[in-house]
């Protein structure tokens, strides 16, 4: 995959999961990276080529915060991971309106919040890329998961209409939507079940690969779709999903 160097990336929920591991990646190929999360352990990941930024990705100033922190640190911004997102295994009868309301600002949200803040930057700069995480939740139905599926499908149309509104100005916009993945979310749910290993062994037949991904498999297709080796992939939503959604 080629490098990144000389370039910049904010990435949105790089406290951990798929973000942390995007940011890890990125600094390994030369990137600059703007580290934002909700969580104070996102301060762990700072050193001279991560810039960590506390606070909520659903609030206007933490996106006006991260694209800022990345112009006076390293005076550029190429590339802007969306990736901060919530879960909530819930049907429609049983979400409140708070859960609703929450899992839509911070999956959705907070991408138009630091799209809004990114894109004219680079648009003065002449181009970027950005890859919002999406999921299998937001292109096929699954029980149990309505206000999460909802803001996924809303990732997904997003990405389609940012990539064609702003494909003139050079900015590519692209999405990964992953099966499972071994993150704080899946582990946090699997482990309050009567039986994690049963309900793991479930989740993982569900995908023809026969296992869950690593936070790091979606992180590659991430930074592929970054790179310029995908110079003319635009509006793509990426399946990283184990064949999930062609079985």
């Amino acid at each position: 995959m080629a490098g990144f160097e000389g370039k910049v990336a904010i990435v949105t929920g790089a406290a951990s999961g798929v973000g942390r591991e995007t940011t890890r990646l990125l600094t390994e190929r030369g990137a600059r990276v703007v580290a934002v999360d909700v969580a104070a352990s996102v301060h762990e990941l700072e050193d001279e080529r991560v810039a960590p930024v506390e606070g909520d990705a659903s609030a206007a100033e933490t996106a006006e915060r991260a694209v800022a922190t990345s112009l006076e640190r390293w005076g550029r911004l190429d590339v802007l991971h969306n990736n901060a997102a919530q879960i909530l295994y819930k049907g429609i009868l049983d979400t409140d309106e708070e859960e609703w309301d929450r899992l839509l600002a911070v999956n959705v949200r907070s991408i138009f919040l630091h799209c809004r803040a990114a894109i004219p930057v680079m648009q003065r700069a002449g181009g970027g890329a950005i890859v919002n995480t999406a999921s299998i939740s937001g292109v096929v139905g699954l029980a149990g998961q309505g206000a999460y599926a909802a803001s996924k499908g809303a990732v997904v149309m997003l990405t389609r209409q940012l990539a064609v509104e702003f494909a003139p100005a050079k900015i590519r916009v692209d999405a990964v939507a992953p099966g499972a993945v071994d993150t704080p979310f899946l582990r946090r749910f699997v482990d309050a079940q009567p039986d994690p290993a049963a309900v793991t062994e479930t989740i993982a037949s569900h995908h023809p690969l026969g296992r869950i991904a690593d936070p790091a498999e979606i992180a590659r297709a991430v930074l592929f779709l970054a790179s310029d080796e995908a110079a003319f992939i635009t509006g793509t939503v990426l399946m990283v999903d184990g064949g999930y959604t062609a079985a």
